[in-house]
């Protein structure tokens, strides 16, 4: 019999609602499975948004809740306080590959869609396109991407984003931050498990 994790861990983009009970957990095993297991790569969450709207709060506040846990594998860029956004984009990345690189980049953002797909979050590979939803032209971030629909796409996009709701906007950068934490805390387990295989085979033969 296949097993039903493993049938999803193969279907990418990936995507599951906020309200279901698994969401985290679910989403999380598919983010360990994109992320690469070389020890010296250099793995990197850019959170992409602005606080001075409402809907594209979404990665700045996942940023932010990151940044307050003590992470062991990812570096965070991108948060309430110090903002990546349409203005300062380049510069950000600029950075950011000067400080890492090579390093493994996940790009995350919120975005707009059909009214059956709010409350979504999905993972894919390539990079995310910023400010796509707004018809904007700005440089593609990320080997792999996450976004959540934060609300419905098709007319006046910038006045739906400012008229999201904050609580929804908080709710699922919530689950998203949460998916991510438990991903550090599989991969911790993973290097735990690791260590312990190499040490053994000393172990028995001193």
């Amino acid at each position: 019999m296949i097993s039903r994790n493993l049938f999803k861990k193969r279907q990418l983009p990936f995507r599951v609602h906020i309200d279901e009970s698994n969401a985290a957990h679910d989403f999380s095993i598919q983010l360990l499975d994109l992320i690469p297991k070389l020890p010296n790569k250099d793995i990197v969450i850019v959170c992409i948004g602005t606080d001075r709207s409402t809907g594209d709060s979404l990665g700045p506040l996942i940023g932010s809740k990151l940044r307050e846990r003590k992470l062991n594998f990812f570096h965070i860029y991108g948060t309430l306080e110090d903002p990546i956004h349409a203005v300062n984009l380049e510069e950000k990345l600029s950075e950011i590959n000067a400080k890492h690189p090579d390093s493994f980049v996940i790009g995350i953002d919120a975005c707009l869609g059909r009214s059956t797909s709010v409350g979504f979050i999905s993972i894919a590979d390539g990079p995310v396109k910023p400010g796509a939803a707004v018809n904007k032209n700005l440089p593609p971030v990320g080997d792999i991407h996450i976004t959540g629909i934060v609300n419905v796409g098709g007319f006046m996009e910038y006045m739906v984003l400012q008229n999201t709701r904050l609580h929804f906007v908080i709710k699922m950068a919530n689950k998203i931050a949460d998916s991510i934490l438990l991903t550090d805390l599989k991969l911790n387990k993973e290097r735990q498990r690791s260590m312990l295989k190499s040490i053994k085979p000393n172990l028995f033969s001193s």
